[in-house]
């Protein structure tokens, strides 16, 4: 055996237990031994039941000797009592609420390991324990393994599917006792300098820590252990991330000139003048672009910042050089808002802009590729289109891709590859938060637009609850009188009997129908064609329509700025950072503008959505909550190619060895290390890290 052995041919695994463990993303004996427990138990503290003191803590081995369920009003599957007793013949009740199932699991005879606080029953006088954890035990006290389940600190693991946390745990037990001890990864340099564990006592203490370890500190995951652990999966994807931006930055690329007929185009293109913030931006991005390196570089700016309007810039550069830009967009109604607004701005300088999505026939998409492949065609738009292997640019020089949190590093490698090293610049509304920027985006320079453009309110945000409909649709009435616009977006388009939502469809028929039928009501959803998309948005645009009830396809890209109101209809199935991209959509003109969120009863983290959202208009204040209450995996809504594979490192818990390992891996990359250490440093990435990070284009 080795780290490398698949699971299934370790002893009491098996083709079943396997399939399980996969699904955990478990296939080899490296991958459990990454797969840390996420609780810990003190069972060292092994008691008779004679022994036990009420309000302690403490653990218990004893049999079943009888069960019993009793209804309690108010309580659905009433009350589950076992009895248990020991060598001691003193009996103690353990209590569940709700516990009926355990009527099939904890049955008279069965041999059991409890955990939790100890109480006395004042009326009946005997020892009790509310909900406490609980194992079953093998029947003989013999059993090689029973040691490892009590009168010691157990670990807890989440179990994958019928594979137990007493399995993994035996299982984990197994495979430390048959590997020999392994060699150390990090660098010895680093290890002594950190002062940490190494490799293998780390490991094995992560699994099985000495009896006499902090509690607080195992249930923290602040063990030695786990820094150790922690800080070297950190250390590994930050010197990833390193030597990749490094071996980008030593390939050949445009040095595009700053010449004087650049400036003054830009000039000409400019509808208004730019922000002191757009400006500092441009001139990071021109000095990028004047390297002989290709630039790439992340830009963040919040809702109606004026990115585009950055980018834009960054195409006359090119273009003035004598190059081709794509813009690559998530969304064909994205890359259509994209398409239009470049092609007023560029009409001025004669630019051709194109616009190439996947809903053209074969017959549009094949003239217009040989158009751009033979360079007559300076900017083109598109959506996942244009990452098709029969689109070739004769001259790609720039490369920007909007909203990047919804397409993966791979995506954007495949754009570049379009041209030979073009510049890539990646533009994002949705605020990231610095640990994210470190870890998925740690190969990019980082440029913020902190301003909006002058004359801007901030946006009033207000909760209702959906028994005050009607009074909203007198607000938006009232709003409408005196000349605005208002969208009223819903989280999905039909009804299904999953989930009871409202369907936008329906509510497009009652609110022209029935609420407005003295308004021009527009509806837009994803499964309109891209025409029918632009005809509804250009006659909200214009003013034809007073209402638009829209899903969530208005999330980004639409600039209305007499629209003045945004309601968010079941506010609560939105995630934070999406409600606050929609929010967006308004306060794009002089007028106040207003949001309002529409929500049955919500739960607590519902609650906390909301009160973020009604509180607070900083982008990057609301992405770390966010973050905080959907964890990393899902800050995007869905899991992204990019987002790092972390087993045991958190970005939120652990953002302090987050930064120790940033700043060693780069003393280590940039000391004087020899030809030979940095090779080893590849070639570890390489073998070890490339499943999990993505990392194999560092070598």
């Amino acid at each position: 055996m080795d780290l490398q052995t698949p699971l299934m041919y370790v002893k009491g695994v098996g083709p079943a237990r396997a399939a399980m463990l996969e699904a955990k993303g478990l296939s080899t004996v490296a991958d459990l031994l990454s797969y840390p427990p996420f609780r810990y138990e003190d069972r060292s503290n092994v008691k008779s039941i004679r022994q036990l003191a009420p309000g302690e803590m403490a653990t218990v081995v004893a049999e079943v000797s009888s069960v019993k369920s009793t209804g309690v009003r108010r309580i659905k599957g009433g009350l589950f009592e076992a009895k248990f007793v020991d060598s001691s013949r003193v009996p103690l009740v353990a209590k569940w609420f709700h516990g009926d199932y355990l009527r099939s699991v904890l049955v008279p005879g069965c041999r059991v390991a409890l955990y939790g606080k100890i109480e006395l029953d004042t009326y009946s006088g005997e020892l009790t324990v509310m909900h406490p954890e609980f194992e079953i035990l093998p029947h003989s006290s013999e059993e090689a393994d029973s040691s490892l389940h009590v009168g010691r600190i157990v670990p807890i693991y989440e179990a994958a599917g019928k594979v137990t946390t007493r399995i993994l745990r035996t299982l984990v037990w197994r495979i430390l006792e048959s590997l020999p001890a392994q060699a150390d990864p990090l660098p010895e340099s680093v290890r002594q300098r950190i002062q940490a564990l190494d490799y293998w006592t780390a490991v094995r203490q992560l699994h099985f820590p000495p009896n006499g370890e902090d509690l607080r500190q195992l249930n923290s995951f602040r063990s030695p252990a786990h820094f150790r652990l922690i800080f070297e999966e950190f250390f590994w994807l930050q010197c990833g991330l390193r030597l990749r931006r490094s071996k980008v930055r030593m390939q050949p690329g445009i040095a595009f000139a700053l010449t004087d007929r650049v400036r003054e185009q830009i000039k000409i293109m400019l509808p208004v003048k730019p922000t002191a913030a757009q400006k500092r931006v441009l001139a990071e991005i021109a000095s990028d672009m004047a390297q002989p390196h290709p630039m790439n570089r992340l830009l963040q700016g919040d809702v109606g910042s004026g990115k585009t309007l950055v980018a834009a810039e960054a195409a006359v550069i090119a273009v003035e050089n004598g190059y081709q830009v794509a813009l690559l967009a998530p969304t064909e109604i994205l890359a259509t808002q994209h398409y239009l607004y470049f092609k007023g701005l560029f009409s001025k300088l004669g630019y051709v802009v194109a616009l190439l999505t996947g809903s053209l026939s074969p017959r549009e998409k094949g003239k217009l590729k040989e158009l751009i492949q033979a360079g007559l065609v300076q900017i083109t738009v598109g959506t996942h289109a244009l990452l098709e292997e029969d689109v070739s640019f004769r001259n790609l020089g720039l490369a920007i891709i909007d909203e990047q949190h919804r397409f993966g590093v791979i995506q954007r490698l495949q754009l570049m590859q379009k041209g030979l090293h073009p510049d890539v610049l990646v533009m994002t509304a949705t605020p990231i938060p610095r640990t994210l920027t470190m870890t998925a985006y740690g190969d990019l320079d980082v440029s913020v637009i902190d301003e909006l453009p002058p004359g801007r309110k901030p946006v009033i945000t207000r909760h209702v609850s959906e028994l005050r409909l009607e009074q909203v649709w007198s607000f938006i009435k009232r709003e409408i009188e005196s000349g605005r616009q208002a969208y009223v977006v819903y989280p999905v388009i039909e009804e299904s009997e999953t989930a009871s939502l409202k369907a936008a469809e329906k509510m497009y028929h009652h609110l022209s129908d029935k609420v407005f039928p003295q308004f021009r009501v527009g509806l837009l959803h994803g499964r309109l064609s891209p025409e029918q998309k632009e005809e509804v948005m250009r006659q909200f645009k214009s003013g034809d329509l007073h209402i638009l009830v829209a899903t969530t396809v208005i999330e980004v890209g639409v600039d209305v700025p007499n629209a003045t109101v945004m309601v968010i209809e079941q506010a609560e199935r939105f995630g934070l950072a999406q409600l606050h991209q929609l929010r967006g959509r308004v306060g794009r003109g002089a007028a106040q503008s207003y949001c309002i969120l529409v929500t049955g009863r919500l739960n607590d983290v519902a609650k906390e959505r909301i009160r973020t959202l009604t509180d607070s208009h900083d982008g990057f204040f609301i992405a770390e909550m966010d973050l905080k209450l959907r964890g990393p995996g899902e800050f995007f809504g869905t899991r992204q190619s990019g987002m790092p594979g972390l087993r045991i490192a958190n970005l939120l818990r652990d953002q302090e060895v987050l930064d120790l390992a940033r700043r060693e891996a780069v003393d280590f990359l940039e000391a004087s290390v020899s030809e030979a250490d940095r090779d080893g440093v590849i070639r570890y990435l390489q073998d070890h890290w490339n499943r999990r990070f993505g990392l194999a284009r560092v070598g």
